[in-house]
């Protein structure tokens, strides 16, 4: 088999700017000859043994889809292998808060009703992801958020409203991986009834990496799917480009590609921000909201020699680390609510690979081998499109589901479900949701689920926490901040019709059923 990689002579390069600790110890031109020499050496055995993996297919298809992919992980780990040499920390001094003309208010948008430009658009929702953090089996999609509902039941309801609506018909795309795709694709059929063109492709699958020999964990192509991995959604661009997919919605008159993550549902169509999009001639907008004390870990945007990036925090020197989580310095974060002009992503693609910030996931294996994932996120690729900026949009486009925590708030009566959107309450007389932490114990979706008779009234709620052996009554009622703890040993019932403001409540208190 023959693999198409690029020359590895970019790897190693010593003239480039070493990190800020090897600039205070610059190590010895022996020791920079033998590191340069391992990990070249590194590389042409990745190289090798990602020719050795496809050996055996015989279908000309899978054969080139597996070739394309392992080019892209190929560059993929050159760029970290780079990254090992010279270090991947950002130069912290060049790092500057973004301009006005950079991130631009949303309130500041030209308010248009016009949906000429929805018949230019296509929206594309992230779906490579499992429940299993919920204790869930199957695609993340399909756990049950409101209603008897999960999140593709609502996605599929919004965009049915919008086409129904307008007199369009926005087809919406399911970027799957190798995890979800099978279910998925099984799943969308029951939605053949509805007024929406439903189309599903599936993003790279990538080969686990050894941490100690930096070996792939794979021995062939076939090997078993907990030895490969998808390799974050960055790899969206190409897996568009690849599957023929981003030249298909080209030839049916598709300009601009809205993308999010398929658990947030905040994460709607919005007319003005598209419209304004067309008229500014932006070929990228990345929505960005405030941030709170809950936010302190995601990505922001930065002012870089003049150019907008983001900043991950894997990218953080370790010194700084307390400033990127700082609410002063940094106030906004990534909400990965992305609008994108289709032909840039082509011209970007023909022009060369898209050069992604490669993030590093550590992982251990159920044999106790330690592994390692490299992955890019789709923000990463702003910098790579003109007249780029961010919108600072208000916090309800930003509702993900991520925990039972995240669960608790949007089956409350804090929202209001319409046309498959959720929709804040107007007797909240906070635009700023609750603080929802809730202990292991209420972790997984059917633990989480036997804890509650309903869920409580939250409308005048500004902080919960509970931990321990806890069960909440019917029509409970919680306000301002409510700590409840039930240690080791102890349970607490908290009875139905129960109203709790300003409350902390620990020990025993047992509701014997009779």
């Amino acid at each position: 088999m023959t693999i198409s990689i690029k020359p590895l002579t970019h790897v190693i390069n010593k003239n480039d700017n070493q990190s800020n600790n090897d600039r205070q110890h610059p190590p010895t031109p022996s020791t920079l000859d033998f590191h340069g020499a391992s990990l070249a050496a590194a590389a042409k055995i990745m190289k090798t043994e990602l020719a050795k993996l496809g050996s055996s297919l015989k279908d000309a298809e899978e054969h080139r889809i597996f070739n394309f992919e392992m080019d892209n992980f190929y560059m993929l780990f050159t760029r970290y292998l780079n990254e090992k040499s010279k270090g991947s920390k950002q130069n912290w001094e060049k790092i500057q808060s973004p301009s006005t003309e950079q991130i631009i208010p949303y309130a500041s948008l030209p308010i248009n009703s016009s949906a000429f430009d929805l018949t230019k658009l296509a929206v594309l929702k992230l779906n490579g992801g499992l429940g299993t953090t919920m204790g869930c089996v199957g695609p993340k999609s399909v756990i049950e958020v409101r209603d008897n509902m999960t999140f593709l039941d609502l996605s599929v309801r919004q965009i049915e409203y919008l086409n129904k609506k307008h007199g369009v018909s926005v087809p919406f795309i399911l970027m799957n991986s190798f995890n979800t795709d099978e279910d998925t694709k099984r799943i969308v059929q029951k939605y053949t009834s509805h007024n929406v063109d439903i189309i599903t492709f599936n993003q790279s699958r990538h080969p686990r990496i050894k941490k100690e020999t930096l070996l792939p964990v794979p021995r062939s192509h076939d090997s078993p799917i907990e030895e490969w991995y998808p390799p974050g959604h960055g790899d969206m661009y190409e897996s568009l480009y690849n599957s023929g997919l981003l030249d298909q919605l080209l030839a049916k008159g598709k300009e601009y590609l809205f993308v999010s993550n398929i658990d947030n549902l905040g994460a709607t169509v919005d007319i003005n921000i598209l419209n304004y999009m067309v008229e500014s001639g932006a070929e990228f907008i990345m929505e960005v909201t405030d941030k709170t004390k809950a936010d302190i870990k995601g990505g922001t945007l930065i002012d870089y020699n003049g150019k907008l990036r983001l900043l991950e925090m894997a990218q953080v020197p370790d010194e700084h680390l307390e400033d990127f989580k700082s609410i002063k310095k940094f106030k906004i974060f990534n909400t990965n609510n992305l609008w994108i002009n289709l032909r840039a992503i082509k011209r970007v693609l023909d022009e060369a690979i898209m050069d992604l910030e490669t993030i590093v996931n550590h992982k251990t294996t159920e044999s106790g081998e330690k592994v390692i994932q490299l992955e890019t996120a789709a923000g990463a690729a702003i910098k790579h499109f003109k007249n780029a900026h961010g919108i600072n949009v208000p916090r309800t486009r930003f509702l993900p589901v991520k925990s039972t925590s995240d669960l608790f708030l949007v089956t409350s009566n804090l929202y209001s479900l319409v046309h498959g959107q959720l929709i804040m309450n107007p007797k909240r007389l906070f635009s700023i949701v609750p603080l929802i932490k809730l202990g292991e114990d209420f972790k997984k979706v059917q633990g989480f689920l036997q804890r509650f008779k309903s869920i409580p009234n939250i409308l005048d709620l500004d902080h919960l926490t509970v931990t321990g052996d806890v069960t909440f009554g019917s029509n409970v009622e919680l306000r301002g901040t409510v700590i409840i703890v039930a240690n080791h040993g102890e349970r607490i019932d908290i009875p139905s019709g129960s109203v709790l403001e300003n409350k902390v409540i620990t020990g025993n208190l047992r509701i014997l059923d009779h």
